[in-house]
């Protein structure tokens, strides 16, 4: 679906154009169209590659999709794949744009993705001194809004993190904490995929022999793998602290269980005693010198009350009680 098609010359926007227009306003000197697509087909893609000479490299793996972001120079052009990440309840919906970057020419692909990306355009727009950079501008607004909008994600996975490290502490559902740790690090994977491969290509955009469409914008591609460095920093913490406190919640697990059998085993205790003695009575021997006694069964009583007293009050004073 044609989301815009636009043509800009020398830093503003010209008008909006029809498909059938886009090559008349190519062959413009110092203009360059901004298409912007959403989900599409193999039609569509057909016929962007044939308005400009788009590698069929990189549009078979536009219509494929699912991508591993990575930014790809083809001849004078350039191919990004970038993975917009947004959270969905609890849930992280993963979604791609590829963009083809040329020198008069930028294609926005957006796939599996609801939020679109008009404030990106509309930013350019106010900017016409940067806006006169041309394509690779365009292609800088585009990573640093996708870059920017992987914080609010990042934030949301700390809160839900310290959520469940206070719960480590309280005693409840360790089991259920377990899990929901597990589930974090896998919100945290998904992120890290969309982030750590962009990092080393972001970095070609600035440093070294720069693509030419990417000229004079050193700084701005600095800045976003800046972000995306940062990002993939945080993320690296954040899964080590998730590794740290599942380990802390199976030692709670542990603790726990020893805890419980060391109480079961001084309750043991306790029974095994009197236990022990009413067995040495009940061997009903004839010779037993205390069964003819009439205080035997009293005093037998109360030595057993004495015994498990006595244990009681030590299993209490070291803790297993």
């Amino acid at each position: 679906m044609l989301v815009n098609c636009v043509a800009y010359q020398d830093g503003r926007k010209l008008a909006e154009i029809t498909r059938r227009e886009i090559k008349s306003y190519l062959s413009r000197p110092d203009c360059f169209v901004w298409v912007a697509l959403k989900d599409a087909d193999a039609a569509e893609l057909a016929e962007m590659q044939d308005e400009f000479d788009l590698h069929e490299l990189a549009v078979e793996d536009a219509r494929h999709g699912h991508q591993r972001p990575k930014i790809e120079e083809y001849g004078d052009s350039l191919f990004a794949v970038l993975h917009t990440v947004e959270a969905a309840g609890e849930e992280l919906k993963v979604g791609e744009m590829d963009v083809f970057v040329g020198r008069n020419y930028v294609l926005s692909v957006r796939q599996h993705s609801e939020r679109g990306f008009a404030e990106v355009r509309a930013r350019c727009e106010r900017e016409p001194e940067l806006l006169r950079h041309g394509s690779g501008y365009v292609l800088y607004a585009l990573m640093d809004a996708i870059v920017d909008r992987y914080f609010p994600v990042l934030d949301l996975l700390e809160v839900e993190l310290e959520a469940l490290e206070e719960k480590i502490f309280s005693g409840k559902s360790p089991r259920e904490n377990i899990e929901a740790l597990y589930y974090v690090k896998q919100k945290l994977m998904t992120l890290k995929h969309a982030v750590a491969p962009l990092v080393e290509a972001s970095a070609r955009l600035y440093g070294g022999r720069v693509p030419q469409v990417c000229a004079g914008l050193g700084e701005y591609f600095r800045d976003v793998y800046d972000h995306l460095f940062r990002l993939n920093q945080s993320i690296d913490t954040l899964r080590d602290t998730v590794t740290t406190a599942i380990q802390v919640n199976l030692a709670m697990i542990t603790i726990g269980e020893s805890e419980n059998t060391k109480r079961l085993a001084a309750y043991a205790a306790l029974v095994a005693v009197p236990t022990m003695i009413a067995g040495v009575y009940g061997m009903n021997f004839e010779n037993m010198p205390e069964l003819k006694w009439s205080l035997g069964y009293p005093v037998t009583i109360a030595v057993m009350v004495a015994l498990d007293s006595y244990l009681f009050y030590r299993f209490r004073k070291s803790g297993w009680l």
